[in-house]
């Protein structure tokens, strides 16, 4: 075994179980502490919870062999959390580093408008966090109207486009071409 496979071997157990913290508390706040009764469950169907949206992301952004572990871990407990600030009552746990509260805070907006206007302006690790947010908004977003549905596509498009741009093609970057081309 190397010296690098083994240390990243020695730090598993740490990373999981702090991200199984991490999942529990997401569980919590989005189920017991929404901000609204209708922000404890997903829009398309109104019976999935809440808490799924930012797991999916998380651990889909885990899953990335074309990020370097850092990116992935720090991706995943900021997509995690990037809803708290948003949605619930919670307050960000104290575990959390400066550096992973500056990067939550990245992810709040006012509003999806708000959003596409100002997001250029942020950090471009904050792009590709939102890629995997949106792809996930978007392949629920059954309930949005034609309208506002073509307006996130076309921003996913363009996330999609800088992602890449910056990153290569990932697997967050296949599954949004996926469904924009499906949903064209």
């Amino acid at each position: 075994m190397s010296k690098k496979t083994k240390r990243i071997s020695q730090q598993t157990p740490h990373l999981a179980s702090r991200l199984l913290r991490h999942i529990a508390f997401i569980i919590h706040a989005h189920t017991f502490g929404a901000k609204k009764p209708s922000d404890t469950v997903r829009r398309f169907d109104l019976k999935t919870p809440y808490a799924v949206h930012p797991v999916w992301c998380a651990m889909t952004i885990l899953q990335e062999p074309g990020l370097l572990p850092a990116v992935r871990y720090r991706g995943a407990t900021v997509l995690l959390f990037h809803d708290v600030l948003e949605d619930t009552n919670a307050e960000l746990p104290k575990d959390l580093t400066r550096r992973e509260r500056k990067l939550i805070e990245g992810m709040t907006f006012e509003s999806l408008d708000d959003e596409m206007a100002t997001i250029w302006r942020r950090e471009e690790e904050i792009w590709l966090w939102k890629l995997y947010d949106k792809v996930s908004n978007y392949q629920d977003g059954t309930w949005m109207s034609p309208e506002r549905r073509k307006q996130l596509r076309d921003y996913l498009l363009e996330l999609t486009n800088a992602v890449e741009e910056k990153w290569g093609t990932l697997n967050i970057v296949l599954y949004a071409r996926a469904f924009i081309s499906r949903n064209a």
